[in-house]
């Protein structure tokens, strides 16, 4: 009973929050790299040139772009992906850090433009280069990277020239990128994960798209499951001992009364994100998208072959990010913040300082939905709780609020494992060491076990400290998540 003796404990990053770098190392740009600072109250913006000249910031999310805009970088505004919080020139003592802790296992992104600088054919010796060192710093100290080939970063050119995912064209490159990693790293990575939370994928950012309606944001999509599907059967050739997931985040939603209509309410909110699952598990769209498509006048545009590349290219494992639940009603009801999604406000739940609704149990129940449903074994890649960590007098910084948010997730994961018979391969909280936000690009909402001197707009020292949670998370390591 308990977890595996290999399960891999470890914490989680993404390249656009934590490496910076960004004009360093042959390294081009990301449509990451065009998105300011915000907070919990002003929304983060996309700064873009239009072909007249004129200069435009619109939010990140839900905003339309006009063709032929080119990305701006105006030298007055502060973009935190730019230098982040510097793992390009701190990764040895980061990793070292990891050591300490017993990390078993690493998750980061490799950003795709340090080794393809415009996203296309062109490799960047330098890039494959870093990524090496980084490895091999991982691998003496017995940490097993878990590595995402895209997270929130298409590069700018394929924004600017090629509407993002929207041409299929990008396949083509991605498939490259991947099999640029896949040979230069075959010995050293084992784990890769195609597609950050593949369900938030919409809009400038995430999709490289101008346009955020349904036709283009699923035809987008359509390229993106080719891509994942692709990358899979590529890196099996490769490598057949790769192990190659999905990546979903999963914010449950309850109905919030036992009324059919909330109930199936909530059938229908949660399957808008196991249709993702879905697609990478079983390799085709289900019959309930395909009536959704012609309601709504959708129309793929595909090619021969499609079909097979997706049957054949399906993940072996799902890993998943989460974080809060929520609920939802035939009837208005409050809602309350969560990551990159509203829902109901819970009742019965507490909630952090950004309205995210903590729900320990949750965990358990998308633990076994995830299992149960695919068959696959499973990861947690992100999970954790943001808070404005305040440092004492003498240096210190009592995270207890953390560790009883942790403890109380993996008591709910060793529940699965031990009670329902989930296959659980590791464990990897968000943010082991303060990052940039993703959602807000502050620095105030904070993650880590490691604190990083340095404020919403970059100032600071970037110094390492480790904080309460350091040393508790290092003994849950050390027993095996035995004793919490």
């Amino acid at each position: 009973m308990g977890f595996r003796k290999d399960f891999l404990w470890g914490g989680a990053t993404a390249a656009n929050q934590y490496e910076g770098g960004c004009f360093e190392g042959g390294r081009g740009l990301a449509t990451s790299d065009i998105i300011t600072n915000g907070s919990h109250t002003v929304p983060r913006r996309i700064s873009v040139k239009n072909p007249d000249g004129t200069v435009e910031f619109k939010e990140s999310r839900g905003s339309e772009f006009e063709f032929g805009c080119k990305g701006y970088i105006d030298p007055d505004t502060y973009y935190p992906s730019h230098r982040a919080v510097d793992f390009y020139h701190h990764y040895e003592e980061d990793i070292a850090l990891m050591a300490e802790m017993g990390f078993r296992s690493f998750r980061m992104s490799i950003s795709w433009t340090r080794i393809c600088p415009k996203g296309t054919d062109e490799i960047n010796e330098e890039g494959l280069d870093f990524y090496e060192k980084v490895f091999l710093e991982c691998r003496k100290h017995n940490i097993e990277p878990v590595v995402t080939l895209c997270h929130f970063d298409v590069p700018l050119y394929l924004f600017e020239e090629m509407d993002g995912w929207s041409d299929r064209r990008v396949v083509g490159y991605f498939v490259t990128y991947c099999r640029a990693v896949y040979a230069r790293y075959k010995d050293l990575v084992k784990y890769w994960l195609t597609f950050n939370e593949i369900n938030f994928l919409n809009g400038a950012k995430n999709l490289g798209t101008h346009k955020i309606d349904d036709q283009t944001r699923f035809q987008a999509l359509h390229h993106v499951f080719l891509a994942s599907a692709l990358a899979v059967i590529e890196g099996h050739k490769i490598n057949p001992e790769f192990q190659i997931g999905m990546m979903m985040n999963y914010p449950l939603v309850y109905a919030d009364d036992c009324h059919p209509d909330s109930v199936m309410k909530a059938e229908l909110e949660n399957r808008k994100h196991t249709f993702f699952a879905d697609m990478q598990c079983f390799g085709y769209y289900p019959e309930y998208k395909l009536k959704e498509f012609v309601r709504k006048g959708i129309v793929l545009k595909t090619e021969p072959g499609d079909d097979a590349i997706l049957k054949e290219g399906t993940v072996d494992f799902i890993s998943f990010s989460y974080y809060h639940t929520g609920v939802v009603s035939r009837n208005d009801i409050e809602t309350t913040g969560g990551n990159l999604v509203n829902h109901g406000k819970n009742k019965y739940l507490k909630a952090n300082a950004w309205g995210w609704q903590i729900d320990a149990v949750g965990l358990r129940n998308v633990l076994n939905r995830l299992y149960y449903n695919y068959r696959r074994p499973v990861m947690i890649v992100e999970n954790g709780l943001g808070s404005a960590d305040e440092v004492e007098a003498d240096g210190s910084i009592n995270d207890d609020y953390r560790i009883d948010y942790l403890r109380q997730h993996i008591e709910q994961m060793r529940l699965a494992v031990d009670e329902d018979g989930v296959d659980l391969l590791g464990y990897m909280p968000w943010g082991w060491i303060d990052l940039v936000s993703a959602g807000t690009g502050e620095m105030k909402k904070r993650y880590g076990f490691v604190y990083v001197d340095m404020d919403d707009l970059g100032n600071g020292t970037l110094k390492r400290s480790r904080k309460k949670s350091f040393w508790w998370y290092k003994h849950v390591i050390e027993t095996n998540g035995e004793e919490l």
